[in-house]
């Protein structure tokens, strides 16, 4: 079996963070490691309080997978300050990590900022590099690319302007500030667009986290990353398209929405 491994902050209500990417990877045929970067107080309502992990005890987590269980892929969501992006880094650089995918979580979907303004240079000159696609939402690609995005025209521009300079390729999702959601995709020079109808569903946390671990898993198999990035948006609608409805806010998807048979059985 193929391994991926996470590398995100925690979320307690387990729409989001570390527990959406093992439900995705688990669903996505693969064996789910992790090391958390940060536990997280919140649910669908929001972000009430966030707990750092030191870069030593991350470090240590980091270690303890790569010395053991080597994954295939490794997925990095939300790191909060420039002291264990820089430890993330050294890690994925000292260890030959392969098949990188780095979500820049700089705003949870309910606004709550997740990234300190002084970690951004570092995730973007030190993780970013690293990294075999980048999967910004519109926000995130506005701070990377500094620019306005207004239209699927802006979208390329932003998207060649980070891929170029960062030597990374982009995947920029159009969910956000853009009114359709078409992702595209910038590789190697060339984009693709992975057009998509938006599912009446407004319980949406997670998506991100959802669509970059489904990434990662695909690219553990062996999946060249366009065919990566067509299956994991395939995943996702249907995660979302199962309609769950849980929570008082913006709520959860069901990452299990296709899981069947006789240890799924209710009483």
């Amino acid at each position: 079996m193929k391994v991926a491994l996470t590398i995100a902050g925690s979320d307690s209500s387990g729409g989001a963070g570390i527990q959406a990417d093992i439900k995705t990877m688990t669903m996505n045929g693969v064996f789910a490691e992790s090391a958390i970067t940060a536990l997280t107080a919140q649910n669908t309502m929001g972000v009430t309080d966030i707990q750092e992990a030191t870069p030593e005890f991350l470090k240590a987590q980091i270690d303890a997978v790569f010395t053991d269980i080597y994954p295939d892929a490794v997925k990095i969501g939300m790191v909060s300050s420039s002291e264990l992006i820089e430890v993330i880094a050294d890690s994925l650089n000292e260890y030959s990590a392969k098949n990188i995918v780095v979500d820049p979580v700089m705003v949870s979907t309910s606004g709550s900022r997740l990234l300190k303004e002084d970690a951004v240079s570092t995730l973007v000159n030190k993780l970013i590099p690293l990294a075999n696609v980048i999967t910004p939402n519109i926000p995130e690609a506005e701070i990377l690319s500094g620019m306005k995005i207004e239209s699927e025209s802006d979208m390329e521009t932003a998207a060649r302007r980070i891929g170029g300079e960062m030597g990374v390729s982009v995947l920029l999702k159009g969910g956000h500030a853009v009114s359709t959601a078409n992702d595209l995709l910038y590789e190697s020079g060339a984009f693709t667009w992975f057009k998509g109808e938006r599912i009446d569903n407004d319980n949406t946390h997670g998506t991100g986290c959802t669509l970059s671990s489904a990434i990662a898993a695909n690219l553990a198999k062996g999946f060249c990353l366009k065919e990566s990035v067509s299956r994991a948006k395939k995943y996702i609608s249907g995660a979302l398209a199962a309609g769950l409805d849980l929570g008082k806010g913006q709520g959860p998807m069901a990452h299990n929405f296709n899981l069947n048979g006789y240890f799924n059985e209710e009483a």
